[in-house]
C-alpha cells in the first residue's frame, strides 16, 4: 500500500462532572485519505521488546525510550511501513490518549518556527508516550518535552485523560505547544483547527512550552495586544475552516447545547462549552456518527444539491477507527478503563466495549487484515457501512433499531463484566474475546437484514403478472 495521510479527524472531550456516570471521556474519529485503510487492535504487554533508540519509519524521528513500559492498547495501521499510527489507547495506569487531531498553523508563525521534517509526528506519538506516563498531565509533559527538544513535524491536537482530569494539547509550531484542562463540568468538540482560546499562564489548568510568551512577543505574533488567545495567534482563519471545520463543531454544540444558537460558519465558536444535560456515551456516539441529520446540510438528506455538499460531515466513509475512551471513577481500578471501539463509520457501526486491563481485545481484532475477510472486524464494519448507506432512507428503521439494540447489548456486557469476581488480566481478556464474538454475530445478522432489504430495492426489478 502507498502511504496515506491520517487527517481530518473529529474529537470530543468531557470532564467528570459533565458526564452521566461521572466518568472522564475522550473520543475521536480517525479519518483517512481513502475509504479503505485497514486497522487492527493490539494489546502491548508491559516491558515488551523494543528497539533502542526508537526510530520512526515515517520520517526518521528518533528518541531513547524509558527503561520501563506499562501495558497499553493501540489501534495501529495494518500496514506498518509508514509507522505505527497507534492512534488510541488506555494504559495500565488508567491513562487514555488519542493522537491526533490534525490542525493548521498560520504562515506567520511557521515563518519563524517552522515544522521539523524529522520531528515527532502522528505515527509515533502514542508509541513513545502512552506506555511511560501515569497521569494525563504527565502525558502532556512527556510529549511536550519531545516537541520542545526534538521538534514537531506536524501541527496536531492530542487528547489525554485519567480518572480525574481531561486535557487537550495543541502543537502550534515546530517547537511550541499549549494545553488546557477541560473543566470538570464542560465538554469540547474539535475539528481540524487550533481551538484553545485564552491562556492563563498563572493557572494550574494550563501548560505550555517553555518561553512561549517571549516567543510570541519577540516575533510580534499576537494580533490582540494584551490578550493571549492561542487560536488567534497560531491558528488559521480561512474559507476552508468555515466549510470543512467549524460546521462540525457547530453540530456537536447543537446536539448538546441547542440554546446556544450558533452559526455553522462562525469562526468564534467557543472551545469550552457546557451541555444542557449530563452527557451519555450514546450522546457522544451520536456526535461522532453524525452527518447533519435534520438539517439541509445532510449529505444523504433531502436538502438541495448545494446544501448537501456545503459542509463536511463528522461520520464518513473514510472513518477507519472511532473510539470512546472511558475512565470510570466508582469501580474497581482494573475495570475503570473501557475502550468503546468501532471500525468504519459509527453512523452505522456499534461501539464494542472492551476492558483496557484485559490481555487482549479478541483474536480477530489483532489479526493481520490487508484484504477483505468476512470474519474480520474491520472488514465486517466496512461491509456494514456500505450496505447501510445504500438505500439509507428506505432502510433507516433497520439501521436505527440496530444502533439502539447494540448500545443496549454493549451496556449489558459491561454490567456482566463488572460482576466478575476479582478477575485478572487473563480473565478480562477472555471476557473481551467473548464480547468480540458476540458482536461479530450481531453485526453478521445486521448484514443479512440489509442484504435482503437492499435486494428488494434493486433497480433491476420488474412487476409482472403474479401468474407468470
Amino acid at each position: 500500500m502507498t502511504h496515506q495521510l491520517h487527517q481530518a479527524c473529529t474529537s470530543f472531550l468531557a470532564g467528570k462532572l459533565a458526564t452521566l456516570d461521572g466518568s472522564t471521556l475522550i473520543a475521536r474519529n480517525e479519518d483517512n485519505g481513502v475509504a479503505i485503510w485497514p486497522k487492527r487492535t493490539v494489546m502491548h504487554p508491559a516491558d515488551e521488546a523494543r528497539e533502542q533508540p526508537f526510530a520512526s519509519k515515517g520520517n526518521g524521528f528518533t528518541t531513547v525510550l524509558p527503561e520501563h513500559a506499562v501495558q497499553y492498547s493501540a489501534v495501529p495501521d495494518n500496514d506498518p511501513s509508514a509507522g505505527d499510527y497507534g492512534e488510541s489507547g488506555i494504559n495500565a495506569n488508567n491513562v487514555a490518549m488519542s493522537a491526533t487531531e490534525s490542525a493548521y498553523t498560520n504562515s506567520r508563525v511557521l515563518g519563524v518556527d517552522p515544522l521539523v521534517a524529522d520531528g515527532i509526528a502522528e505515527d509515533a506519538m502514542l508509541t513513545v508516550t502512552l506506555p511511560y506516563v501515569d497521569s494525563a498531565r504527565a502525558g502532556i509533559e512527556r510529549l511536550g518535552h519531545l516537541v520542545s527538544t526534538a521538534g514537531a513535524a506536524e501541527s496536531n491536537g492530542v487528547l489525554f485523560s485519567d480518572t480525574d482530569e481531561v486535557w487537550y494539547m495543541e502543537i502550534v509550531s515546530g517547537h511550541h505547544w499549549v494545553a488546557q484542562r477541560i473543566p470538570d463540568d464542560a465538554y469540547a468538540v474539535v475539528a481540524n483547527q487550533l481551538a484553545i482560546e485564552d491562556i492563563d499562564f498563572d493557572s494550574h489548568d494550563f501548560l505550555t512550552s517553555p518561553n512561549l510568551r517571549q516567543f510570541v512577543q519577540e516575533h510580534r505574533l499576537n494580533p490582540d495586544g494584551g490578550r493571549f488567545n492561542s487560536r488567534h495567534i497560531f491558528g488559521t482563519h480561512s474559507i476552508q475552516d468555515q466549510h470543512y471545520n467549524t460546521p462540525r463543531v457547530w453540530y456537536g454544540h447543537k446536539l448538546l447545547t441547542p440554546s446556544a444558537f450558533e452559526e455553522p460558519t462562525s469562526m468564534e465558536l467557543p472551545f469550552i462549552q457546557h451541555a444542557e444535560k449530563k452527557i451519555s456515551l450514546d450522546d457522544v456516539a451520536a456526535i461522532l456518527g453524525s452527518h447533519y441529520q435534520e438539517t439541509p446540510f445532510d449529505p444523504i438528506g433531502n436538502g438541495s444539491a448545494d446544501d448537501r455538499k456545503q459542509f463536511r460531515a463528522i461520520g464518513l466513509a473514510r472513518t477507519e477507527n472511532s473510539h470512546l475512551l472511558q475512565l470510570r471513577r466508582n469501580v474497581d481500578p482494573k475495570r475503570a478503563g473501557v475502550i468503546w471501539q468501532a471500525f468504519g463509520n459509527p453512523a452505522f457501526n456499534p461501539y464494542v466495549p472492551f476492558y483496557a486491563a484485559g490481555d487482549q481485545l479478541g483474536t480477530a481484532y489483532s489479526e493481520n487484515n490487508p484484504t477483505y475477510s468476512a470474519t474480520n472486524p474491520y472488514w465486517q464494519a466496512k461491509l456494514l457501512e456500505v450496505l447501510s448507506e445504500d438505500h439509507y432512507h428506505q432502510n433507516r428503521g433497520i439501521i436505527d433499531d440496530f444502533i439502539k439494540a447494540t448500545q443496549s447489548q454493549a451496556i449489558q456486557r459491561v454490567t456482566a463484566g463488572d460482576a466478575l469476581t476479582d478477575p485478572n488480566a487473563t480473565d478480562l481478556g477472555t471476557f473481551n474475546a467473548e464480547t468480540a464474538t458476540i458482536f461479530a454475530q450481531t453485526i453478521q445478522e445486521q448484514v443479512g437484514k440489509l442484504v435482503q432489504a437492499n435486494a428488494e430495492l434493486s433497480a433491476l426489478s420488474f412487476k409482472m403478472d403474479a401468474n407468470l
